[in-house]
């Protein structure tokens, strides 16, 4: 199976011209978040915690999880709750659940809130730090990452990449927050090749 989460957005469209082209086999489940993108919300989600178990509820066979931005927290805690399921990831300018701060990252979260007033109001305090538990991770990662994106820089990218034990990083010049679905033809040939090993 090949599960892909999307950002904050909540865009289960977000993957789809990706898992298109992939060669891989496999049944594509695109998810959602309660909330956003349209989807009703649900009082029982109140937070990323209860996002990740839903996921990680829906894994019951060997899967490769494809994770856009905030998803990319969501994907993490499942391969760490799954080991021997999540057998490749593929991130996407997340944070990866480490703490931004020194990175000098846009917080996109406000402007994000008052264009969309209706969304969870948890998600604009949401914060986790992942770094301690990451070299857990067993499931080799791909690391996406765009140098035009002020929202996740590269150098969150380095830092993931050294944190993971099994982790490449790819950086698209010129590539911006949205790269995954705006740079699919490029980053293509990278996801074939990580996911055929």
């Amino acid at each position: 199976m090949l599960m892909f989460l999307p950002g904050a957005s909540g865009d289960t469209q977000f993957w789809r011209p990706l898992a298109a082209r992939l060669q891989q086999r496999g049944t594509r489940r695109f998810v959602g978040w309660p909330g956003f993108g349209g989807l009703p919300s649900d009082p029982s989600v109140t937070g990323i915690a209860e996002l990740a178990a839903r996921v990680t509820a829906e894994i019951s066979e060997p899967v490769n999880l494809f994770a856009q931005s905030m998803g990319g927290i969501v994907a993490l805690l499942a391969a760490l709750e799954k080991p021997g399921l999540v057998r490749r990831l593929v991130l996407s300018v997340t944070s990866g659940g480490i703490d931004l701060s020194e990175f000098r990252a846009f917080d996109w979260r406000p402007e994000f809130r008052r264009r969309n007033p209706k969304l969870p109001a948890w998600f604009e305090n949401e914060r986790w730090d992942l770094a301690a538990r990451l070299r857990e991770v067993s499931a080799p990662t791909l690391l996406l990452w765009g140098d035009a994106d002020p929202i996740s820089p590269v150098a969150v990218g380095q830092r993931l990449a050294e944190l993971l034990p099994q982790a490449k990083l790819v950086v698209l010049a010129g590539g911006t927050h949205d790269l995954a679905t705006e740079r699919v033809e490029e980053i293509l040939p990278h996801v074939e090749k990580h996911l055929a090993h």
